[in-house]
């Protein structure tokens, strides 16, 4: 891509999201000193994907690249966050609203999974929502939609496993999903 592109893409794609990026880097991460240096870090990794064409949204890769980016300095500096319990008008823990920064990152991924469910063969489709939107076991899916538990079990495992790549192409998972079916 020409740098003029990667210029236009940046601005139209990336930048809009930086407000929101550094509201949940501060609201997440609050303990880490410098938020620019972690913003510019994410920047460059988008960079490194987008060359190898991989990014399809921007802004989910962009909160899961930072995210990732915050969790690793942790792990480098071996220091857990630590949160002042001193005043507990101030705790997290006591806000009655979330985040908007939260809430951006929930409808996102709220989008994906909902475009991951769509397009399963409709079958599919039935036994993910039956089992997870409606509670139902195996063999209740079965008795419902007239098949064998057997088929069900199939069908669910089909189901996830497209659901998690789809989410794998999108840069929510790290690695493809474990195979393992759910159990009823």
């Amino acid at each position: 891509m020409p740098p003029v592109d990667h210029a236009r893409w940046f601005g139209e794609e990336v930048k809009p999201h930086e407000p929101a990026l550094r509201a949940y880097l501060q609201a997440r991460f609050s303990s880490l000193s410098d938020h620019d240096d972690l913003v510019q870090e994410t920047y460059v990794r988008l960079f490194r994907a987008k060359a190898t064409g991989k990014v399809r949204y921007a802004r989910a890769l962009l909160f899961t690249i930072a995210h990732n980016i915050a969790l690793d300095l942790f792990r480098r500096r071996r220091v857990l966050p630590v949160e002042s319990v001193t005043d507990l008008a101030e705790a997290d823990a006591l806000e009655k609203e979330p985040l908007v920064s939260d809430a951006v990152v929930q409808q996102e991924e709220l989008k994906i999974l909902a475009e991951a469910v769509s397009v399963l063969s409709e079958r599919c489709r039935q036994v993910v929502l039956l089992r997870y939107l409606e509670g139902l076991t195996y063999k209740e899916i079965a008795v419902r939609l007239g098949v064998s538990p057997e088929t069900v079990k199939t069908q669910l495992a089909t189901g996830m496993r497209r659901c998690s790549e789809h989410f794998a192409t999108r840069g929510l998972l790290k690695s493809s999903a474990s195979k393992e079916v759910p159990s009823p």
